[in-house]
């Protein structure tokens, strides 16, 4: 079966259910056993039993199999966001004296856990260039636990060469963990190398805007276990409601993400021929930075990139001339958030330290394509261009 197939009966057990083809939402706590020998059978360590609800139900690990299935692993865990996803795994394979490498075009909020978390725990962060490639194994040290990476980066989007970082990373006896959040159905993560794969599935698993939730994927059972363990011992549970949505989410996945892909390339080429835009940063065109790893390893994409914006003749573009052209779209709605139904914008604003912007870069700009009409999507870019010429014109 081609893996689209697989995705839309995957967890799915009717026999289990009395034929009823979703998985009911068991709200559980307690799980009685019949006796006490069983009782005493079902402990923590045994991962695949219901033993209490915190540890998982049969809704948990139907929407868990159905994301071992899109990441191409073997086993997953549900955590209740994306940066739960992130934090628990940090948390899990490093230790005081550890040393991380860290994209230094990482969502924000890693970012923020790093510095802010780990910092505390006596673990060292190294940013680096998302770009550098196989040279990762210059800045790899003894200690060095993990090599984070996330393809594309967040908001800048430039895409790593994930198999010659994975390769460098495991000479020297780190693991690879991957924000796969943008490239869930595109890019097979464990095929190019990556140990654990993360996603917060808040965004396009879930895909309505409607439930907060994180995945952690792997295909090795002994590391698996290991952040299993960690996750039940920190006290994370995720809400059967939420893992039911993200279950009804997975069976329109191949489809809604073609169509965000799609119509996302439709209104990036088109801004493209934009005299406002320097550039587009989306991994399927030529101007984004790895774009030809993106041919190489990725078979699709999402409907999530950015633009930069052009500067005048004067050399700047001021911020209120930007704020006029976002604040009034119709469709676009400013969010921080991506991967729903409906179109999002944010103004961007990347923090880097280990491969600074160049100077006289523009504003960035992130849009998320939702499902909307792309005509109508591209007049309402169209209206903002004009709202922007007539700021910049009135300053």
């Amino acid at each position: 079966m081609k893996k689209e197939s697989r995705i839309v009966h995957a967890g799915l057990h009717p026999d289990r259910f009395e034929g009823v083809v979703n998985p009911p939402v068991f709200r559980a706590s307690t799980v009685l056993a019949p006796t006490v020998a069983e009782l005493k059978a079902r402990h923590p360590q045994r991962f695949d039993v219901t033993y209490y609800g915190r540890y998982g139900t049969p809704t948990t690990r139907a929407l868990e199999e159905a994301v071992a299935e899109i990441e191409g692993g073997s086993k997953a865990i549900l955590v209740s966001s994306g940066l739960a996803a992130i934090s628990s795994t940090l948390l899990a394979l490093l230790r005081q004296g550890d040393h991380l490498l860290m994209v230094d075009s990482a969502y924000y909020p890693t970012r923020a856990f790093c510095d802010q978390i780990l910092v505390t725990y006596g673990i060292e962060t190294t940013y680096y260039d998302p770009m550098i490639g196989a040279g990762i194994a210059d800045l790899i040290r003894p200690n060095t636990r993990v090599v984070f990476t996330e393809s594309p980066g967040s908001q800048t989007f430039e895409v790593q060469d994930i198999p010659a970082i994975a390769e460098a990373a495991h000479v020297a006896g780190a693991l690879v963990v991957m924000d796969n959040t943008w490239g869930l159905l595109s890019f097979q993560p464990f095929e190019k190398g990556v140990d654990v794969s993360l996603q917060a599935a808040t965004k396009y698993l879930g895909g309505h805007s409607d439930a907060m939730l994180g995945t952690i994927a792997t295909a090795d059972r002994a590391l698996w276990e290991r952040i299993k363990n960690h996750v039940c011992l920190m006290g994370h549970a995720v809400g059967t409601e939420e893992v039911y949505l993200g279950l009804r989410g997975v069976r329109t996945l191949p489809i809604r993400l073609r169509q965000h892909f799609e119509a996302g390339l439709t209104v990036a080429r088109w801004l493209e021929s934009r005299p406002e835009v320097a550039r587009v940063l989306h991994p399927a065109l030529p101007g984004c930075p790895g774009h030809d790893l993106w041919k190489r390893d990725f078979t699709g994409g999402c409907g999530l990139f950015s633009i930069e914006l052009s500067l005048p003749a004067s050399g700047d573009l001021p911020e209120a001339a930007v704020n006029e052209m976002l604040d009034h779209y119709h469709f676009f709605k400013l969010g921080y958030s991506w991967g729903g139904f409906e179109s999002l914008v944010v103004p961007a604003t990347p923090l880097r330290t280990a491969a600074p912007l160049p100077a006289g870069t523009g504003p960035i700009v992130r849009y998320h394509v939702g499902l909307e009409d792309t005509d109508d999507l591209i007049a309402d870019l169209e209206q903002g261009f004009d709202r922007l010429k007539a700021a910049v014109a009135a300053l």
